[in-house]
């Protein structure tokens, strides 16, 4: 069995015992989120796809890390007028554990 949830902006194909990261998520190591934005359900029977959400449908993930990603350099340079910017950047994500998908 399979759902597409949304979180974040995004959207993410999971199955049970599944790991993804996503944007950052309140909740410390080990609580358990829950996603009510599902938009798909599959499994070896039929696919359900909602209206925008399908009714019912939740996934439960377990909260593995929250941690930031490695740092990316952005440089800005505008050529013959001495102009150079250097920042670094390192975004925040969520590292979950799907656990079910229920209803």
């Amino acid at each position: 069995m399979y759902a597409v949830i949304q979180t974040g902006g995004k959207q993410y194909r999971v199955s049970p015992g599944d790991r993804l990261r996503v944007e950052k998520l309140p909740g410390d190591r080990g609580a358990t989120v829950t996603f009510d934005k599902v938009l798909m359900v599959g499994g070896e029977a039929a696919v359900r796809v909602g209206t925008p959400t399908v009714a019912g449908v939740t996934v439960k993930a377990e909260v593995l890390a929250q941690d930031r990603a490695k740092k990316i350099i952005v440089f800005k340079l505008k050529r013959r007028k001495n102009y150079r910017r250097k920042h670094g950047h390192r975004q925040s994500y969520t590292e979950l554990k799907i656990t079910g998908i229920e209803g």
